[in-house]
């Protein structure tokens, strides 16, 4: 049985309650995007605000400033530590407190600076992703109290939103003071804001530069067009031949995975047409559940395709096209291996003959959680006693690589991946927000998980 049962853990968060919403609205009204520049003076204002209130529910943190693979300074990241019991176990609390740029404010039905509640959702950009996960930490630190009974660290990085470029290396210079058993990354989301869920997988992903030329140079669609089909032509005929007649990735050495720990329910379809903006009439592409073709297996995608505007274009057939692919890949597979075989793929369908240049770009590697290990079944039970409903798990279709570079790094300890957002949140996106209700439940499932972990 836990140190503290459920009943006493929810009321002292409803005690709480208040200070947890004020700290993000405050963190909200920081906005401390790191587009700006991740060695700004916002930015350490953010880390310092993260530390203070941190130190509050007693985490001796501080800010510090990470370095550059190449050396120059790099993000203000936010670490500490509260040790109860030098043998308990080690548990490393892990958020981001960079948020995402607003291009136009005016795509927003709320100020996005300014901490605004509606009907039971907390609006501001960084109310979710992760200003949530930030409470999420505070909240059951302050919960659990002298009830603690593991050994806490933390990580809050300020570079998230930026791809983490000195995660690396700041780990690596500060390796004492992340290594842990159990490592909780609160930056991902729930089923819906009243059913839980733990992450149990995430796609890597792959990028290069595909060329397909024909020509020395363009030349006169009336005197040669026939027999020589346009670089553009080519190019659309070789990213057509990725797929299969059912719109499966059909490339020979790119795998694909089931659902890690088996698929409890799948996504629901119409939900998912309405939330992407499918047009009428576009039958889903691929086989499978729909969860399977969005969270474990491969997809391509054209990110970019460089080829004559319509404007001034003239009667000519180009020579040359370039487009670039991105492509998430299992969560099992190491991206090279995928790079690899796309590539050979892509030269060896060079259609007609054309001449296929790759260039590889950068790599991700994916990540699956381990269904079997203990701390799984604690934070399963933690989240079905917080919300009162069983727990349906979830992957997610894109990637976070400092994830799998956590378990690299520390290959021993287990990784569990939750956060506070839900279908609705719009990380990212205008009128981000969190559900008031969800995010309650979840400051409560992690102090209960802290507290069974130190059982």
């Amino acid at each position: 049985m836990a140190t503290v049962d459920v009943e006493t853990i929810r009321e002292r968060v409803n005690a709480d309650w208040d200070r947890i919403v004020e700290v993000l609205s405050r963190k909200i009204a920081l906005r401390a995007v790191s587009a700006e520049g991740i060695t700004g003076e916002h930015m350490k204002r953010s880390a310092q605000f993260v530390a203070d209130e941190l130190a509050k529910v007693g985490v001796d943190a501080r800010v510090v400033q990470s370095s550059n693979p190449d050396g120059t300074p790099g993000a203000w990241e936010v670490v500490g530590s509260r040790i109860v019991d030098p043998s308990a176990p080690t548990v490393l609390l892990y958020a981001h407190h960079d948020v995402q740029p607003v291009p136009d404010p005016a795509d927003w039905d709320t100020d996005p600076w300014t901490a605004t509640e509606i009907d039971g959702r907390l609006y501001g950009r960084g109310s979710a992703d992760d200003g949530g996960g930030l409470a999420m930490h505070s909240g059951a630190l302050k919960a659990l109290g002298d009830d603690l009974k593991v050994n806490v660290r933390v990580f809050i990085e300020g570079e998230e939103e930026m791809g983490s470029p000195s995660f690396i290396p700041f780990i690596e210079a500060h390796r004492d003071e992340f290594a842990s058993d159990v490592i909780i990354v609160a930056d991902s989301g729930n089923w819906a804001p009243t059913i839980p869920s733990l992450t149990t997988s995430l796609r890597g992903n792959t990028c290069l530069d595909v060329t397909v030329r024909v020509l020395d140079h363009p030349v006169h669609s009336g005197q040669y067009g026939g027999p020589i089909l346009d670089a553009n032509t080519l190019a659309a005929m070789l990213i057509a031949s990725l797929y299969d007649e059912n719109g499966d990735v059909a490339v020979p050495g790119v795998r694909a995975d089931e659902p890690i720990g088996g698929l409890q329910r799948d996504l629901d379809e119409t939900q998912m047409r309405a939330d992407a903006g499918i047009v009428d009439g576009y039958r889903l592409a691929g086989t499978g559940s729909i969860a399977s073709r969005m969270w474990t297996k491969p997809s391509v995608t054209v990110i970019g395709f460089d080829a004559q505007p319509i404007e001034g274009s003239f009667n000519v057939i180009d020579h040359e096209a370039t487009f670039r692919l991105s492509m998430r890949t299992a969560p099992t597979q190491r991206p090279e291996e995928a790079q690899r075989a796309l590539a050979d793929f892509l030269v060896a369908h060079a259609p007609f003959g054309a001449q296929v240049t790759v260039t590889p770009l950068e790599n991700g590697m994916g990540w699956a959680m381990d269904p079997d290990a203990v701390a799984t079944r604690d934070a399963l039970e933690a989240m079905e006693e917080a919300f009162g409903v069983a727990p349906i798990n979830q992957g997610q279709g894109g990637s976070i690589p400092f994830i799998p570079e956590l378990q690299r790094l520390f290959p021993s300890a287990q990784v569990l991946v939750t956060g506070p957002e839900d279908p609705k949140a719009n990380a990212h996106s205008p009128n981000e927000s969190v559900s008031v209700e969800g995010l309650r439940d979840n400051v409560i499932a992690e102090a209960l998980l802290l507290a069974k972990l130190g059982e």
